[in-house]
């Protein structure tokens, strides 16, 4: 049901909020946080702040909206305490070698009050809109997936000097800077994932080899090269044209196993690119063995040794990056990553990061096992099912809560404009 109130939620969840404690300076801090977690992770239709607070029994709208956008907290350290608890066990603990992902969601605001708005592309609805993006880091490692940095994109139209504005700082330039957060860290990724909006860029892909990371990244149909057609004879093409150009025995068949099974040939071709030096591997992947029969074709560049970066390594490796889309999908079906009633840019980061907590708690205990133990009685393999639990340690316990407090509840009810007969 929608509504709740601190005092229903599971000694799991303050046991978990407790880890936290040290990042708030104030008691008041302390008790809106596990406010606003709690909200997100509830029932509410919407996870803003008016419902959220109306749907909690002994939450004020006021004291939650002070918290996101007037006291004094940062979400940097609160995001920084956040990863540091994940490595605090076993389970959670982040392993070495694992895959950073490179992306950047939006999604649809209308007005332009709220900082960073402006017409842009909005993936989620796949054109151009007026609407907030967001420049993200996010972890796989075979075994979780974990949102890890964010920055708000800044578009040109949403600043007063435009693109001279010293704000404004194209989505590569976020990246990059989202990247050296994790190496301070001493996370260091075994590889780099972005898609064309970041492979096409080669300051972007020059930053990356200077860090001595490797990388496999999307390119545009339009990108282009110089490579080795035939023995002894360069030539400079479009990669749209080097796909024609080659044979269909150049294309190996490699089986992608994902929900539904497929087969995709893939192709790699040394190649030359302007202002890079030497060579660097592209790969031509199309969901059909000839280019005619091909209805789509990625075009994908990658600084990863030959002998690693074979046509199996390369398709499998690059799916990883379906985990960053479904965790969008969750953060947003599920906790209101965009739904907020805030306009400025820090309590957007707030929110974001937030959000970030709401998704870690259900992550941490899912690895952990602890909402299996206790409140399922199968096992929980997706987000959603441990999300499900969770709500359904919440329902329990406010209705024996609600069974107690039947008088507070009926003047939350009447606070609300409301009788209970």
């Amino acid at each position: 049901m929608k509504q709740t109130t601190p005092a229903a939620m599971p000694p799991c969840f303050e046991r978990w909020c407790q880890r936290f404690d040290e990042v708030w300076t104030h008691k008041a801090q302390k008790r809106e946080f596990r406010n606003y977690i709690g909200g997100l992770l509830g029932e509410s239709e919407r996870k803003n702040l008016s419902q959220m607070a109306n749907n909690a029994v002994g939450v004020t709208y006021h004291r939650l909206h002070h918290f996101l956008t007037e006291a004094p907290w940062s979400a940097t350290v609160l995001n920084e305490r956040r990863l540091e608890v994940m490595n605090q066990c076993s389970q959670t603990r982040i392993k070495k070698g694992f895959t950073l992902i490179v992306d950047d969601s939006g999604h649809r605001k209308s007005g332009n009050f709220t900082e960073g708005v402006g017409r842009q592309y909005i993936g989620e609805i796949g054109k151009t809109d007026n609407g907030i993006v967001v420049v993200t880091t996010h972890l796989y490692d075979g075994k979780k997936s974990l949102p890890l940095d964010l920055e708000l994109y800044q578009h040109a139209s949403s600043l007063a000097e435009g693109r001279k504005d010293p704000k404004f700082q194209k989505k590569p330039q976020l990246a990059i800077k989202l990247i050296e957060c994790s190496l301070n860290r001493g996370y260091r990724p075994g590889i780099v994932l972005v898609d064309a909006g970041y492979g096409n860029n080669t300051g972007f892909l020059l930053e990356l080899e200077k860090k001595s990371l490797k990388y496999l990244g999307g390119l545009a149909k339009n990108r282009k090269v110089r490579c080795e057609i035939s023995p002894n004879q360069r030539f400079d093409l479009r990669l749209d044209q080097l796909v024609e150009a080659l044979p269909d025995k150049a294309f190996t068949p490699v089986q992608l196993n994902l929900d539904k099974p497929k087969t995709l040939w893939v192709s790699t071709v040394e190649v030359e690119l302007s202002q890079m030096e030497g060579t660097r591997t592209v790969a031509i992947v199309m969901n059909a063995s000839t280019f005619n029969c091909a209805s789509e074709i990625d075009y994908l560049i990658t600084n990863v040794d030959d002998s690693t970066a074979t046509a199996e390594w390369i398709v499998t490796t690059y799916a990883q990056r379906n985990w960053v889309e479904v965790f969008y999908r969750e953060a947003k079906g599920w906790l209101g990553l965009k739904e907020y009633q805030v306009r400025d840019a820090r309590s957007l980061l707030r929110h974001f990061v937030l959000v970030f907590c709401a998704y870690t708690f259900i992550l941490w205990h899912t690895l952990t096992g602890g909402l299996r133990r206790r409140w399922a009685n199968k096992p929980l393999n997706t987000f959603a099912e441990a999300l499900e639990a969770f709500r359904t340690a919440l329902s329990y316990r406010f209705f024996k809560w609600l069974y107690q407090n039947q008088d507070v509840f009926f003047a939350y009810k009447k606070a609300l404009g409301f009788i209970w007969a």
